[in-house]
């Protein structure tokens, strides 16, 4: 089930179950309030998709976790899980604009599966994982690469307002074993993995995170990028598909 988060005739933001080339309209956040539908539909022509959930506390990143990444970045492999965090002050939607900061360098993107997190996690072990998670999305990890090294850390490169584009729409049923991942710059194939070539998977990043941080409803965990070409400028536009779920697309914009 394909759940999108809304807006439309100047609304508040709504949640739909995506049917077609239309929205089944829900009573409320399905996280909270479960899967009761209205009596109402509305064509995704006519709405505007928002980011499908909005962190209530962080995004939990997963560095390096594919090999062939690792060796892009000539980067010695950690022995356990890399994770970091990126405000949730960064999300936004598909179609928002990605907005580029006067910084030198290079601004990259990082097309990711994401997984989002759907009940209270603290010190969860691997074996019941996957019963906190709420669904999978996709993530763009836009970083300002050139800052992130002369900084020797990651928090100011990766955690710019609007660094965390996600979206279309959350799948809430999705073997994630097996999928593959492509990224696009105007429509030039720059990155393309799969997620079978994680280094670590969903149920060993939740309990490796959740021993550190309590993870919260609707936090995300975005599972690291695949090898690739990953710059882009203002005026492009960056589209990741993600089998299984769908296509994110952001264009850039210089601030």
């Amino acid at each position: 089930m394909k759940v999108a988060r809304f807006s439309s005739e100047g609304r508040d933001p709504r949640y739909g179950i995506v049917d077609g080339d239309e929205l089944v309209v829900l009573a409320g956040d399905p996280m909270f309030s479960g899967f009761e539908t209205l009596d109402e539909r509305v064509a995704l022509a006519d709405v505007k998709l928002l980011a499908p959930v909005i962190p209530r506390s962080k995004v939990v990143c997963v560095g390096l976790n594919y090999l062939d990444h690792r060796n892009d970045m000539a980067t010695p492999a950690p022995d356990s899980p890399l994770i970091f965090l990126k405000p949730n002050t960064s999300v936004v939607g598909p179609g928002d604009a990605i907005r580029i900061p006067p910084v030198p360098g290079r601004i990259v993107h990082e097309g990711e599966l994401a997984v989002v997190i759907g009940k209270i996690a603290s010190q969860v072990p691997a074996e019941r994982a996957m019963d906190y998670v709420f669904g999978f999305t996709i993530a763009n990890d836009v970083s300002a690469r050139d800052e992130m090294f002369r900084d020797g850390q990651w928090a100011r490169a990766k955690g710019y307002d609007t660094f965390c584009p996600t979206g279309p729409w959350i799948e809430t049923e999705l073997d994630y074993a097996n999928l593959d991942i492509q990224t696009f710059v105007d429509g030039e194939p720059r990155r393309h993995g799969n997620t079978r070539d994680m280094v670590y998977g969903v149920e060993e990043i939740i309990a490796f995170a959740s021993d550190v941080w309590t993870l919260l409803p609707g936090d995300l965990i975005l599972m690291g990028t695949p090898a690739g070409l990953g710059g882009f400028v203002d005026g492009q536009t960056v589209d990741i598909t993600i089998e299984g779920i769908g296509t994110l697309s952001n264009p850039a914009v210089n601030r």
